[in-house]
């Protein structure tokens, strides 16, 4: 069985060398890069399958270099920075990261993140390779797009759109439970992000991702009296009150 490859990186040596170390120990090959050039350099050679990515490079910003990534391959992406401003978290997402974590790194609970996203890149590796199911079980049609569940991918006729790990999982999920209403803790556990909390504009984020991929009005059709309820995560339970309904559309 071939090792999990991750590369860090993070252009702070020391910062670099823990996470390195500590991954390494945990049996991981492991690939290092100070600056998006050498991450460049790693990715034309090796198979990478996770990202440890740093938003401020020397030599370019890392959000843009996710975006980039992301329009190009479907590969785990965390960012790890020292930016705790929630715009900068909901910016990551959008660019297509997977997951966010803030320095200083809790190493451990880094180790049980990149351990959760390799377990659902692993999921869908497997359901790729799956051509056993009937063809109503692994194709769902609506208007011209077909949503290819083993391939986990997203066509408009002949067309392929790309979509992210998170959006495809969004989209699979509206599509399983249409006219239902859906919780956004739901809806959380059902994609691969990856937060500490639910974090009630993460939902938002991707839907809005789906509507600038897919025709606006369509996606109104296909979803459109699916809800989902939104936990008021700061307040206690009180009946009648606790929660509140919002429409996709």
């Amino acid at each position: 069985m071939r090792k999990w490859h991750v590369a860090v990186v993070e252009d702070d040596e020391i910062t670099r060398s823990r996470i390195i170390a500590y991954f390494h120990q945990e049996g991981y090959q492991v690939s290092e890069a100070a600056n998006a050039v050498q991450l460049r350099e790693i990715l034309a050679l090796q198979r990478v399958d996770l990202i440890l990515l740093d938003i401020n490079l020397p030599d370019e910003n890392g959000l843009l270099l996710t975006r980039q990534l992301r329009e190009r391959s479907d590969i785990g992406i965390i960012l790890v920075t020292g930016r705790t401003d929630s715009v900068d978290r909901i910016v990551g997402l959008e660019m297509g990261a997977d997951d966010y974590v803030t320095k200083p790194v809790e190493l451990r609970e880094l180790a049980v993140r990149v351990k959760n996203l390799l377990w659902r890149i692993s999921l869908v590796e497997k359901a790729e390779q799956n051509a056993c199911l009937p063809d109503n079980d692994r194709i769902i049609h609506f208007e011209n797009y077909r949503l290819d569940i083993p391939k986990r991918k997203l066509w408009q006729g002949d067309n392929l759109i790309k979509l992210t790990r998170s959006e495809f999982e969004l989209l699979l999920a509206f599509s399983r439970y249409p006219q239902q209403v859906l919780s956004r803790e739901r809806l959380l556990s059902m994609i691969s992000h990856r937060n500490d909390s639910p974090d009630e504009r993460t939902i938002d984020v991707l839907i809005r991702r789906l509507r600038n991929k897919l025709h606006a009005e369509l996606l109104h059709r296909f979803i459109a009296k699916v809800t989902y309820s939104v936990p008021m995560w700061s307040k206690p339970h009180t009946p009648g009150g606790s929660h509140r309904e919002i429409a996709t559309s």
